[in-house]
């Protein structure tokens, strides 16, 4: 049986370490990762291998040669162009025809038994046989469900937390009888996870998975970099070491030179010719490359320095990685996390801080500090995104210079000559780092419509019109004052979907910004009458018939925010009487905290109440969302407002479909049912709502937050809109909102957070299907679990936090509460 080891990855993550190097070269404990994959092979007994490449192919072949110095006969086969995973292997069908091959990547650290897989697939007559893995954090592999006999039941690429049923893993390694390359097509672009497992599964086929006890790393994060290393000298894989273990847990290899007053801790790796001078400290999972220098009174702790390193007296190097033949000079510093790629120099008592990037062939000066990426590299995170756009304290996380970063890389991902709108609120931060933004869209030749201060619908409205890209929203963060959003949105005026997303993350950390020639340095505008186009355009749309003839009473808060630039003119057109209250710009108080937003609602029944109005509304500070007050002065909360909307909308439209999360309570099901509305049920991500809206038959779409979506109009979330939709609803009513209240069932729908690690979210998920067997499951995000009885849960690992949420709804209190138990217990078992 013949293998076939790809090694045709750019590694991006790992820049700036693979800057100038495949990720294959990478070098773990001194030897690249791709030569320990080769040696696995050797040991299983699979001499004659095909290498498919890519980038920087001749490193790989002149390492590498013939394969004679492993024992090996190794045959190369490039790609042009990048062809996929399984396209690369089509690419050297040639070298596989007639007998079955086993496929595995160059670049993860392995010692899964290959043989007992081998095993598997010809006693279970497999056409496939997939490596599986169970890993702490799946969101980066493609999750794999088998069943009891392991076959393959389905497939799940590189989901959400929301997605994640399994921490079943594909590990990127297959047995395959040759037929399989027949479902390839030749010359383009085909992914086996992605294309060609799934039609085969389709068919019939099949394919089993070998949950594999061994070792398994995808080398792909520095992260993943540095635990590879510690896993190896810590004997958790079983790899060849080139050395000698002189003391337990101390690695030298021949010709390595160690003063007898140096201080070894391990376990440790001092590789070929390295010195090591009197006084210097190497603690534990620190490696030396060949040819290392470490000077007298040097410490180094979890730090991997590749080879022809000079490391000078009195440095410190903690958690970092050094590239090969770079300097580090006398008492300089580098911190955790960060990585300083080849052939640079760190001079006498430079300091870099946590997660600094440095690129090759860069000086650091004397007594630098450096506290951001040389050549402008993103630290280390989770996500850029998160619920909100960008977030982060003001002028600590996001500052100026993180936006024009931001905003050049979204200008990079458009086409040059493209128009983007740019807005903010009431925030004297927003206004500062709008500028910012506007000069990287600019220099990025980017043309700029600066609709300036604005609610976030309008800035929507007007990013959806024919022959705007995209735009960039700066406001102050719901409920911290301290912390600032900076919003995208897509041609349509909506969050950019999570593909989007990547795209710009993957420029933004690259770096790799466009630059306009000085002749083609955009225009910045600022539109006129932006606010009056919306205004016009919603009266025109929205059904206000019967208003004024109904003649309402209602008091708006406007909230001190960007709606009071809008709502009291609008309204006096409508033919209510209105009541607004906080309508100005309010500098100082930019954001809804709890309390405010608590005793402005307080104070807005008391005015609705004693002025006798028909209803009350309050709208968040960019006029996004609203809260509702009854004809009594009672808050209605938004779960319960959003079912009192749904019933008027239904009852008008008697047809159609309105688009919910899954996190709605099912009485929304029986109140759109009753007129005839189905329902759709969305992911609760961001984008998700304004996605299902799209879709002519929508009448209506909610978040259930006070976000609502009145797709006649627009097609993202819209208080403003939604409001004077209310008022001509309730106008040809004539029913008092809390009338309508009373008419609907009440739900019993309860919610709780369980704190749950990152590491062990994946397994929880498992847990979760697992303990679900036998009754109806729903995984639109999250897994919902139905009960014989209607009584449902649904169990979703938060995206941006530590923690899993339940929901869990029944016929009452009780037995919602007895469910929402059930289920809790379920993860938090799952976590111990």
């Amino acid at each position: 049986m013949k293998a076939v080891v790809m090694a045709g990855g750019e590694g991006t993550r790992l820049r700036p370490m693979t800057a100038n190097q495949p990720k294959p070269l990478l070098p773990v404990v001194n030897r690249p990762i791709m030569e320990h994959v080769l040696r696995l092979l050797k040991r299983h007994g699979f001499d004659d291998t095909v290498v498919t490449v890519q980038f920087l192919a001749t490193l790989i072949r002149n390492y590498f040669g013939d394969g004679e110095e492993l024992g090996m006969n190794l045959h190369y086969v490039a790609e042009e162009v990048p062809l996929g995973t399984a396209g690369s292997v089509k690419n050297a069908e040639e070298h596989l025809r007639g007998e079955p091959f086993i496929v595995i990547s160059g670049d993860a650290l392995t010692d899964i038994d290959l043989s007992d897989m081998v095993r598997y697939h010809r006693e279970n007559g497999a056409k496939v046989t997939i490596g599986l893995k169970r890993v702490e954090n799946p969101l980066e592999f493609g999750i794999i469900i088998v069943d009891e006999q392991g076959r393959v039941q389905r497939f799940l690429e590189k989901p959400t937390w929301g997605q994640v049923f399994s921490d079943t893993v594909n590990t990127g390694i297959y047995i395959m009888e040759p037929e399989v390359l027949d479902e390839v097509a030749e010359g383009e672009v085909v992914d086996w996870s992605g294309d060609v497992f799934p039609k085969l599964l389709k068919d019939g086929e099949p394919l089993y998975g070998y949950i594999a006890d061994g070792y398994w790393e995808d080398v792909g994060t520095h992260e993943s970099y540095l635990r590879a290393q510690a896993d190896v000298l810590s004997g958790k894989v079983d790899v060849e070491i080139d050395g000698f273990e002189v003391s337990p847990g101390v690695w030298m290899a021949e010709g390595a030179e160690v003063d007898s007053e140096a201080v070894l801790k391990g376990p440790l790796y001092i590789g070929d010719y390295a010195k090591v001078e009197a006084g210097a400290e190497l603690r534990e999972f620190s490696v030396l490359g060949s040819n290392v220098v470490v000077r007298s009174e040097a410490f180094l702790h979890r730090t991997v320095v590749h080879d022809n390193v000079y490391i000078g007296a009195s440095t410190n190097l903690r958690g970092c990685v050094i590239g090969k033949n770079t300097d580090v000079m006398s008492s300089a510093r580098v911190e955790e996390g960060a990585i300083v790629g080849e052939e640079c120099v760190v001079e006498s008592e430079a300091y870099l801080s946590n997660d600094v990037k440095v690129y090759p062939f860069k000086t650091i000066e004397a007594g630098a500090v450096v506290n951001t990426n040389v050549i402008w590299e993103s630290r280390g995170q989770r996500s850029l995104f998160g619920q909100r756009g960008v977030s982060g304290l003001i002028n600590v996380e996001i500052t100026p210079e993180l936006a024009v970063r931001l905003a050049s890389a979204f200008a990079t991902t458009l086409k040059k000559g493209s128009v983007v709108t740019t807005s903010r609120d009431v925030s004297r931060a927003a206004r500062a780092l709008k500028r910012a933004v506007i000069s990287a869209l600019t220099a990025s030749a980017i043309d700029v419509r600066d609709l300036e201060v604005v609610p976030l619908p309008v800035a929507r409205f007007h990013t959806s019109q024919s022959g705007v890209a995209g735009g960039i929203s700066l406001r102050t963060s719901p409920g911290d004052p301290q912390s600032v959003d900076i919003m995208f949105f897509d041609e349509r005026g909506a969050d950019l979907s999570p593909g989007a997303q990547r795209k710009l993350e993957r420029v933004f950390s690259r770096a790799e910004y466009r630059r306009a020639f000085p002749g083609e340095i955009a225009e910045l505008s600022f539109p006129s009458r932006g606010v009056e186009n919306y205004a016009h355009d919603l009266l025109r749309t929205v059904d206000t018939t019967g208003i004024g003839e109904a003649g309402l009473k209602v008091v708006v808060d406007c909230a001190g925010g960007t709606g009071s630039l809008i709502l009291p003119s609008l309204l006096g057109r409508l033919g209510a009487d209105v009541l607004t209250v906080n309508n100005r710009l309010d500098e100082d108080s930019p954001t809804d905290t709890l309390a405010k937003q608590m005793r402005d609602l307080q104070y807005l029944g008391e005015l609705v109440s004693s002025s006798r109005a028909d209803f009350g509304v309050r709208f968040d500070p960019v006029a996004e969302r609203l809260s509702v007050v009854d004809e009594n002065g009672q808050v209605v909360d938004n779960e319960r407002a959003l079912l009192v909307v749904l019933d008027l909308i239904a009852a008008e439209r008697g047809g159609g479909r309105v688009a919910l999360p899954v996190t709605t309570t099912r009485v929304a099901g029986q109140v759109a049912g009753y007129h005839g509305v189905d329902v759709q049920w969305t992911p609760t991500a961001v984008d998700e709502l304004a996605k299902a809206a799209q879709a002519d038959d929508i009448v209506f779409a909610a978040d259930g937050r006070g976000g609502y979506v009145v797709p006649e109009f627009s097609r993202t979330s819209d208080g403003i809109a939604a409001f004077v939709r209310l008022l001509g609803l309730v106008a040809r009513t004539r029913l008092s909102f809390s009338e309508i209240d009373r008419r609907i069932p009440q739900a019993h729908l309860l919610r709780r957070s369980v704190p749950t690690p990152w590491a062990v979210k994946g397994s929880v998920m498992r847990a979760v299907v697992e303990a679900s067997e036998g009754r109806e499951v729903d995984t639109t995000d999250g897994v919902r679990v139905v009960q014989s009885d209607g009584s449902w849960v649904l169990i979703l690992p938060d995206t941006s936090e530590a923690v899993t949420h339940l929901w869990a709804e029944g016929p009452d209190s009780d037995t919602a509460q007895r469910l929402l138990e059930e289920w809790a217990q379920v993860v938090e078992q799952a976590e111990g």
